[in-house]
């Protein structure tokens, strides 16, 4: 059952790099760019 987790675990890294990439748009829509470092 080791691929259970693998793909557990894979999908759960595309998730989150989804959500990241999704919360990115959301800031630059709003006009929050990277002028704040």
């Amino acid at each position: 059952m080791w691929y259970f987790t693998w793909i557990l675990g894979l999908g759960f890294a595309l998730l989150l790099g989804l959500c990241n990439l999704l919360w990115l748009e959301a800031r630059w829509a709003a006009g929050l760019g990277d002028d704040e470092a």
